[in-house]
């Protein structure tokens, strides 16, 4: 993947021109979608390996800002902290690549990996230094198409980007599973959304919630009632209230509550933000 598979006029370019060659009625990428789904009918493509199919031809369309984490969710360490305070940060997120900053959020310094840090401590406590371990942190605007960030992901074998906006402030950052993920689908692992609760409060009296979470659980939680006539679970209310699976960082107010989408993919969502609204004015 690389800038020169910029669509052509006809929006088929690269292998796909190669794929569709000779068959004139191919004209864009809907038309290729469709083109394969008749290879799924013949039983010569699984319906996974169409998926797959289609999130290559997404990535070629999608920018880093579709797939980012966004700066309030991202998990950091500063260089002023203590080891004590760090490895805390560490243990309880799972992550294996922090940002290091610096007096805000804006001034990413660089890049640490839990292996270090923890090879460090354990080495020598009384000489931890996170500035010995810091590598540099690569940014990356939010305009930056996914099979680009991919190409610069695997040549450089960084990562993680920060993602910066038009201003130079930190936007938020993305890593190589996020980009792959847009192929794949979600990539779970042993610290994922299925081992943590599926409600957890977090500061400022929000909330994440896991989208598979029963509406039975959630209306005790919250002391809602919420219907499950029409879907079992939460992000089958933020779904059937929107008409259509939302994209990252889209709202939904109902029943008092706002509904953020934090994490899904092209099948389902994973994780939302959820806030108590302000009670309406009265007259």
């Amino acid at each position: 993947m690389s800038d020169e598979s910029t669509p052509s006029d006809t929006g088929v370019s690269g292998w796909w021109a190669r794929l569709v060659q000779g068959r004139g009625d191919v004209k864009d990428r809907e038309q290729i979608i469709e083109f394969l789904a008749g290879f799924v009918e013949r039983g010569v493509l699984a319906p996974d390996e169409l998926t797959m199919l289609q999130g290559v031809l997404a990535v070629a369309d999608a920018h880093t800002r579709d797939i980012m984490v966004p700066r309030s969710h991202m998990v950091v360490v500063s260089k002023d902290q203590s080891p004590e305070e760090i490895l805390k940060i560490i243990s309880e997120s799972n992550h294996s690549r922090f940002p290091v900053i610096g007096d805000d959020r804006d001034e990413v310094v660089g890049i640490v990996l839990a292996k270090d840090l923890l090879k460090q401590y354990i080495r020598d406590r009384a000489g931890f230094n996170i500035e010995t371990l810091m590598r540099p942190a690569v940014f990356i605007p939010e305009s930056k198409r996914l099979n680009t960030l991919l190409d610069e992901f695997r040549e450089s074998r960084n990562h993680m980007a920060i993602v910066v906006d038009e201003y130079g402030g930190v936007a938020g950052l993305a890593t190589i599973e996020d980009v792959l993920e847009q192929i794949v689908g979600e990539i779970d692992d042993e610290h994922d959304a299925d081992a943590a609760p599926p409600i957890q409060p977090q500061d400022g009296g929000k909330f994440i919630v896991q989208a598979l979470t029963r509406i039975e659980e959630f209306n005790d939680f919250f002391n809602t009632e919420v219907s499950d006539a029409d879907y079992d679970t939460v992000g089958g209310l933020v779904m059937h209230e929107l008409g259509r699976l939302p994209r990252r960082g889209e709202q939904l107010d109902y029943s008092g509550l706002r509904f953020k989408v934090l994490r899904g993919d092209r099948r389902r969502l994973h994780t939302l933000e959820v806030t108590r609204l302000p009670p309406p004015a009265t007259e």
